[in-house]
């Protein structure tokens, strides 16, 4: 076994990335304050090629040192848009036909192992706090919310790592993830 190489992985450059068709998937980072854990979320986009990443409220954007050192170029691979409020970004994606999901633990919320999303449905997927998780007057916007069932002594996984798991859960369950 050996690693493959740069050449052998068969990259798309930013320009073909940018012009390739996306998954209809959209994340949505709400008030998240570590600038590493936008950039992660920006790299994983890049990773799962979705549509957009939404940076709301106080979640800081690129230009900056911290995203730019931990999304290693996806920030110019990846569109971005800006909200001064997750509720504003909330309301245009669900006047653009995106069902609006919470990723957080909630009395209402689905486990993501049971949760089916619609293959021919758009989703924005929220993202919270990394303290305080998904404001309360972004919930009562939402469609649903999920969880990742844990097993351990923690209630909770960072926030770049939850998107990670529920990206590719989605990706899975909606048949796109062919290779």
């Amino acid at each position: 076994m050996r690693k493959l190489t740069m050449e052998e992985l068969n990259r798309l450059t930013v320009t073909d990335f940018k012009n390739t068709q996306k998954f209809p998937l959209t994340l949505v980072l709400d008030n998240v304050r570590s600038l590493h854990n936008v950039g992660a979320a920006f790299r994983t986009a890049d990773a799962f090629a979705i549509e957009k990443i939404w940076l709301c409220g106080i979640t800081g954007r690129p230009p900056q040192r911290e995203i730019t050192k931990t999304a290693l170029g996806s920030t110019e691979s990846v569109t971005w848009e800006y909200a001064l409020t997750t509720a504003e970004a909330i309301q245009q994606l669900k006047a653009a036909g995106y069902v609006v999901v919470a990723v957080e633990q909630t009395d209402q919320s689905q486990a993501l192992t049971t949760f089916l999303p619609d293959p021919a449905r758009r989703y924005a997927l929220v993202m919270g706090n990394e303290v305080f998780g998904v404001e309360d007057e972004v919930l009562a916007l939402c469609d649903a919310a999920v969880e990742i069932p844990q097993f351990g002594t923690k209630h909770s996984l960072n926030v770049s790592v939850a998107a990670g798991v529920v990206l590719w859960d989605f990706l899975i369950k909606m048949g796109l993830a062919t290779s």
